[in-house]
């Protein structure tokens, strides 16, 4: 039995019926308020096989107290036309009894054991094969972390909200530039002043493309480097 030994411990015992016969068994223990054994007696067939589970139940473990519980497998041929199994061994001579005796052993896994499995749940490192001639180069970009994360989603809406408020500026630039042009238009005397504003009308627009343009190829090259 496999401690720790602060729940029940189930350890199974597999029988064998070699003979052409079938065979009655009964499993007996020196400790039966410490073991729950099921089954613990039955018939096998022949050439046939049964499983007994042994459930040992939860106790103080003290490693140096030598474990004295043992366990006994009966066995006997059946006989025919069977029905009261108490009957069987009570009228069971000796010399049909077969009988095999076993000790029980207690293990507590130690430490070694225990980094093992932690060793073992944790997954191996993936190591890269390919030969190289020189130090390994230093990558380009590397995961973000929560922070980061977090710092460039607010850049980004901060960004959303300048191209909007850009957005609104050339709307209404665009919008008093034909009003300018109109006013341009109707004019007939061609004064210095009507086309002066026609001009300047017209050139805020690209001068806006411009700087919208500016922003993001500064956003994405600073994120690229950085």
């Amino acid at each position: 039995f496999a401690g720790p030994f602060t729940d029940v411990v189930t350890t199974n015992l597999k029988l064998r019926n070699p003979s052409d016969r079938k065979v009655c068994f009964k499993v007996k223990t020196t400790a039966p308020r410490r073991y729950c054994v099921r089954p613990n007696s039955g018939i096998i067939d022949p050439g046939s096989s049964v499983i007994v589970s042994v459930m040992l139940q939860p106790f103080d473990y003290d490693p140096n107290e030598k474990s004295k519980h043992k366990f006994m497998v009966q066995t006997t041929y059946a006989p025919p036309n069977i029905s009261d199994m108490e009957a069987v061994w009570k009228e069971a001579k000796p010399e049909d009894l077969m009988d095999s005796k076993l000790r029980c052993v207690f293990e507590m896994p130690n430490e070694n054991d225990k980094l093992n499995d932690i060793d073992a749940s944790k997954p191996a490192p993936v190591l890269n094969t390919s030969k190289q001639d020189g130090p390994m180069p230093k990558p380009h970009s590397v995961s973000l972390n929560d922070t980061e994360t977090r710092k460039l989603v607010e850049e980004c809406k901060r960004l959303q909200a300048e191209i909007m408020k850009l957005t609104d500026e050339n709307r209404h630039l665009r919008d008093e530039g034909l009003r300018l042009r109109k006013v341009a238009h109707s004019d007939k005397s061609g004064s210095p002043t009507a086309l002066a504003l026609r001009d300047n009308g017209s050139n805020s627009l690209p001068s806006l493309l411009v700087v919208i343009a500016a922003i993001f190829i500064g956003f994405f090259l600073g994120k690229f480097i950085l």
